[in-house]
């Protein structure tokens, strides 16, 4: 969800208020997408990188969650929206945790979609880790495949993204989800974040409906009957 800051200074605004418009954002691209039936919704909230910003703008952008989470959670249960995390959690504000542990308890019944947070993420790290503790299991080499070690990454038990969305100009992956996004369909729009709107993303969405997806194979095994 990148252009928070650009979009911001585009109007001579301090970068804050582009946070706080890309929240509005994301409140109307989760509540189009469960209108649309989609199943799992994927937000990239903050990096590991992004501890390296001005610590103001970090704090800010923690309190923002804050707030935002506390006053969408009775949207989330009347949506039946179900929120998990996806990164280490464990190292963010003690005032952050405690809030997304009680957002995500309060909606693990809800089974209308699932809203991924990534938060403290990184797709290297993520990969790393589930290594780390499929030796600390001491599982075998023999005993590992594509399927068993998906079972070790934040994202299981949920299918791969079928489709990633990237705002701002931006055309990169940029550490996320590396090992889930193999053969995501990617989709670049120079629109900054906060002016991303449900119509920009059925635009988005209507591109992706006209691709063939191959998953490696070519165009005539594709169309093969088998």
């Amino acid at each position: 969800m990148d252009g928070n800051g650009r979009w911001a200074k585009a109007r001579g605004l301090a970068r804050g208020e582009g946070h706080r418009a890309g929240t509005e954002a994301a409140k109307a691209i989760v509540t189009r997408c469960r209108e649309l039936g989609i199943g799992h919704l994927t937000l990239y909230t903050f990096s590991k990188e992004n501890w390296g910003r001005p610590k103001d703008e970090i704090s800010f952008l923690f309190d923002l969650l804050i707030r935002f989470l506390g006053q969408e959670l009775k949207s989330l249960l009347d949506q039946s929206i179900q929120l998990r995390i996806l990164g280490e959690a464990s190292d963010l504000p003690f005032a952050v945790r405690k809030v997304l542990s009680h957002v995500a308890k309060k909606t693990a019944h809800c089974s209308g979609m699932i809203l991924n947070l990534a938060l403290n993420y990184s797709g290297r790290s993520e990969i790393v880790r589930a290594a780390r503790e499929m030796i600390r299991q001491g599982i075998k080499p023999d005993e590992i495949d594509e399927e068993r070690f998906s079972d070790f990454l934040y994202t299981a038990g949920q299918p791969d993204p079928d489709f990633i969305i990237r705002t701002s100009g931006e055309i990169r992956l940029s550490n996320y989800l590396l090992y889930q996004a193999a053969y995501s369909e990617l989709y670049f729009t120079p629109v900054p974040w906060p002016d991303f709107s449900p119509d920009e993303l059925d635009k988005a969405l209507a591109e992706y409906a006209a691709r063939q997806r191959r998953f490696g194979l070519t165009g005539e095994q594709v169309l093969s009957p088998e």
